[in-house]
Order: structure tokens, then C-alpha cells, then sequence
């Protein structure tokens, strides 16, 4: 199940990318040590250094689909202020809403 919606993640963000998504986490540790699906959910995230990650590519930002939790499905590496802008246009039109808690990124 969290293959699935990893997949379906992707491919939406590879839709409005140019084909630069990569797949992310498909299982979320619980805290009694067992893994399940992320969750169905996609919200979106901009992770830039300010959110504690160190990111090798300065270019900006890291654009994350994530669930209601933070786990990341997909992502997209190397996001310019520009591109950054133009995105949070399409999720609004999409009805995708933004997630504002600490984003899970894969290590």
C-alpha cells in the first residue's frame, strides 16, 4: 500500500516537474517499533536549511508530497524561489494544502 502511494505522489509531482520527482518513504515507523503505509493524504512542503537540514544543493529548496504525519512520499531536490512560487500556485489550484510541521525526508 505504501509503494502505491508513493507511486501516486511521484507521478503527480513528475506532472508539474518536467519528470524530477524522486520516490521517497513508503513505510512510517510507528513508536512501538512497527512499520506501516504512509498515509493516503498529500500535502506539500518546502524544506530549505532554515528547517534544520544541511542540503548539498544550494539551489533552494527541497519540495516534498507528504502525509498527514510529515513522512515524505515524494520529493524534488533543487526547487528556485521562482519555481517555488509557481508550484504553490498549482497545489492551490489543486486543492493541496500545505504542511507546516517537521518533514520525514529519506537519509
Amino acid at each position: 500500500m505504501g509503494q502505491k502511494r508513493v507511486a501516486q505522489s511521484r507521478e503527480y509531482l513528475n506532472k508539474i516537474t518536467n519528470g524530477k520527482a524522486m520516490p521517497a518513504l513508503a513505510l512510517q515507523d510507528t513508536k512501538t517499533n512497527e512499520w506501516s503505509p504512509v498515509g493516503e493524504e498529500n500535502l506539500y512542503a518546502f524544506v530549505d536549511e532554515s528547517a534544520g537540514f544541511v542540503l548539498t544543493d544550494t539551489s533552494g529548496y527541497i519540495l516534498a508530497l507528504v502525509d498527514k504525519n510529515g513522512n515524505s512520499k515524494s520529493i524534488v531536490q533543487g526547487v528556485t524561489k521562482d519555481q517555488k512560487n509557481e508550484f504553490e500556485k498549482i497545489f492551490e489550484s489543486d486543492n493541496i494544502e500545505e504542511y507546516k510541521g517537521k518533514v520525514i525526508l529519506p537519509v
